[in-house]
């Protein structure tokens, strides 16, 4: 494991996200395998069945970011045209990926064969290596930093799967809570001075309304575990000091 902080861009398409028709699970579960890979989801964009605006997404988070993974665009319809907006993106042409292709007629033999919409998911950019799909036969796809995989939750998770262990990720993220009933307006100083005094930590504080009462739960996150530790004792040391009752572990 390194010091270095790995990072992921997450783009997420479809008109039926934006929309409110479907509703998105594929940024949680992305963000949860990214940690355990030991690395950090940085940000997430959702965009539309729009080329340009797809390509334009790829391009900037593909740069900013160690990985990039996209989410949604590359089933059998007219309107999946991730393949196409990637391949403008790398500056690639668009190919039946041979093995995409044999994987196909294998799956869809006793199916009613291949025909024009199931042979749209052999469709690569070329250079492109595949993504193992074990739900639905046709593969996520791989080429430089660029995964593009599918919409559907339940696939996309098997893709996941089969990426496991395969990126390079660095240290792992931390993570400490304590909570209680204390409205974050008035320790919102407090926050910010041990988060300063602390470079290596960062602290969020999440409110919340249980029983008649304001409460808040404050996470520490850091890679470093004595960091962690220590920002958590003078988080726990300045909340006492200013008289509120708090539960480690969040309440």
């Amino acid at each position: 494991m390194t010091d270095k902080i790995y990072t992921a861009g997450l783009v997420v398409i479809g008109d039926e996200i934006l929309s409110g028709r479907t509703h998105d699970k594929n940024i949680a579960q992305v963000a949860s395998w990214l940690q355990v890979q030991g690395i950090r989801l940085d940000e997430v964009r959702v965009v539309p069945d729009v080329q340009e605006r797809i390509v334009e997404a790829v391009n900037i988070l593909r740069a900013q970011n160690d990985y990039l993974f996209t989410t949604g665009g590359i089933g059998p319809t007219h309107d999946d045209i991730t393949v196409d907006a990637v391949a403008e993106a790398l500056g690639v042409e668009v190919i039946i990926h041979p093995d995409a292709r044999a994987i196909l007629e294998k799956y869809y033999s006793d199916k009613g064969g291949l025909n024009e919409g199931r042979l749209r998911m052999a469709r690569a950019p070329e250079g492109a290596e595949l993504i193992p799909n074990r739900k639905s036969g046709a593969p996520g796809i791989k080429i430089g930093n660029v995964h593009l995989m599918a919409g559907v939750p339940h696939i996309t998770a098997g893709m996941l799967d089969a990426l496991t262990g395969t990126l390079e990720g660095g240290a792992h993220l931390l993570s400490e809570t304590v909570g209680g009933f204390i409205p974050e307006s008035e320790v919102s100083s407090l926050l910010r001075e041990v988060e300063k005094a602390h470079e290596n930590c960062q602290i969020g504080s999440y409110p919340f309304f249980r029983e008649g009462k304001v409460g808040s739960n404050f996470v520490i996150r850091s890679t470093d575990a004595d960091a962690l530790q220590s920002c958590m004792h003078v988080l726990c040391e300045g909340l006492g000091e200013l008289g509120f009752d708090f539960t480690p572990g969040g309440i």
